[in-house]
């Protein structure tokens, strides 16, 4: 029997679960005409992102020329995926961000006219802002100013789907809002009085917590919880972790640039049906799915969320939960952007995220197979210096399936398991194979018994034959 996401589907106009992802986003789009420009900066307290009309600015301060245009062209991609139109871009070339207003007060006097003149109603600036540049920019420029961060975490915003994802968009938010918090006038500095104001009786009367003190205590109440919910949730994607990881089936994790086509290549390999969207971020939910290689044994592939050059760290550290899928890979697939202008500056990028999340890990990291996809839109001289810098790498289209099945043969050939479930009690006078265990291996499940300690656990194989004597079974 077939389904309607098999591609062999005996009803090939249903819809997969990534079309109806994908309309689904499609119709939460931003309407157009709600200009968010201000007369005066200082009249509100507090503004939601609204992006629709936009200038990017950049401050280039190292590399070449092409390097910061690239910088800027990513900018440009990920306002349009956050729904804006982009309307001008601006480049300084400084040696290092103005400390006052980014990229100091002439180019600031400059980007107004330029504002003025395209009737923006947002800036949006490459680089992440202190919270003063923020306020001295938006004052200079008489619009609301955002930095990368803030462009990012709203696109995550959008996109979050499950209860997990959201909780971590929204950790992630406050962690970026609480030193942003600011206000003009008497909006932020008006006291409640020890009963709620004046009129508390004697002792009561005097100073209480001001607005903004009072929103950042419920901002850090609100992270707080946000944090315990997490970590209940965290435990659940554990628990189904530890039971892929019980099988001998081997895992492997798709990691990779957004929109390098990530999850193009999990469909071609499992045919999945998840959503794909030439944008990016489009995926922010982590998706596994079993797979088959030719010579019969199963798989579990994940797709994860695409990295991207300074991914803020509070994402970083928001979604360590979903990127653990990496931490318990057997094999990871890189995959890169062959139509990309600069696939080996992505390749940089994803590395250093991924050394971050294994920052913690002790064991040995997984082995990483390159695969540059993309190579029906790339052109004939960047393959080939690709495949010149990248001597290892296989070359696929996960739109046109060329190359996809020489992939598969090869995850075979790397996909197996350096490690095999045990069962054993170790006698209590035996702790350095208990300490082994712990140090060389991945404990699931640990118990004290009479007869000593019960663990079970993945280990190397050559470890698993000097525990034998010590089965449970």
């Amino acid at each position: 029997m077939t389904y309607p996401d098999s591609p062999h589907s005996p009803w090939p106009d249903t819809p997969t679960t990534g079309e109806l992802a994908l309309d689904d986003r499609a119709a939460l789009r931003r309407v157009a005409g709600l200009s968010t420009e201000l007369a005066d900066v200082s009249e509100v307290e507090y503004r939601q992102l609204r992006l629709e009309r936009v200038v990017l600015v950049g401050v280039w301060t190292e590399g070449s020329a092409a390097d910061a245009d690239a910088s800027l062209a990513e900018l440009a991609a990920l306002a349009e995926t956050a729904g804006s139109e982009v309307l001008e871009g601006m480049v300084q070339r400084r040696s290092k961000p103005d400390p006052a207003t980014y990229i100091g007060s002439g180019k600031a006097a400059e980007l107004r006219e330029v504002v003025l003149a395209t009737g923006a109603d947002t800036v949006i600036c490459d680089g992440e802002l202190s919270p003063a540049q923020l306020n001295a920019l938006e004052k200079a420029v008489k619009v609301k100013v955002i930095d990368r961060t803030a462009l990012i975490l709203d696109i995550f915003a959008q996109h979050a789907t499950s209860r997990e994802g959201k909780a971590q968009v929204s950790l992630a938010q406050m962690e970026y809002m609480l030193p942003r918090l600011r206000g003009w006038g008497e909006s932020m500095s008006r006291q409640g009085g020890g009963a709620g104001g004046s009129g508390g009786g004697v002792g009561l009367r005097g100073p209480g917590e001001t607005k903004i003190e009072t929103d950042r205590r419920r901002i850090r109440e609100r992270m707080s919880k946000l944090r315990r919910d997490i970590k209940a949730m965290k435990q659940v994607r554990d628990t189904q972790r530890s039971r892929r990881l019980s099988s001998d089936m081997p895992s492997i994790a798709i990691v990779g640039y957004t929109n390098a086509g990530k999850s193009s290549l999990l469909n071609a390999l499992t045919g999945a049906g998840v959503l794909v969207q030439d944008a990016l971020f489009a995926t922010l939910e982590p998706t596994t799915r079993r797979g088959q290689f030719d010579d019969g044994r199963g798989f579990v592939v994940s797709d994860t969320v695409g990295f991207v050059r300074h991914l803020p760290t509070q994402l970083v550290e928001a979604f360590r939960s979903t990127l653990e899928e990496v931490v318990d890979a057997d094999l990871l697939v890189h995959v890169v952007d062959g139509s990309d202008v600069n696939p080996l500056a992505q390749i940089s990028a994803v590395r250093q995220v991924i050394s971050e999340v294994l920052v913690d890990h002790h064991g040995d990291p997984a082995p990483e197979l390159l695969v540059v996809n993309k190579i029906d839109a790339a052109s004939g001289l960047g393959l080939a210096k690709l495949r010149r810098a990248l001597p290892g790498a296989m070359f696929v289209s996960a739109h046109t399936g060329d190359g996809v099945e020489a992939l598969r043969r090869r995850m075979a050939e790397l996909a197996v398991p350096t490690d095999t479930a045990v069962d054993v009690v170790i006698p209590y006078d035996r702790g350095d194979l208990v300490a082994r265990l712990h140090a060389d291996g991945r404990v699931q499940q640990t118990e004290h018994n009479s007869d000593g300690t019960r663990i079970k656990a993945r280990v190397p194989v050559a470890l698993a034959a000097s525990l034998r004597e010590f089965s449970a079974t």
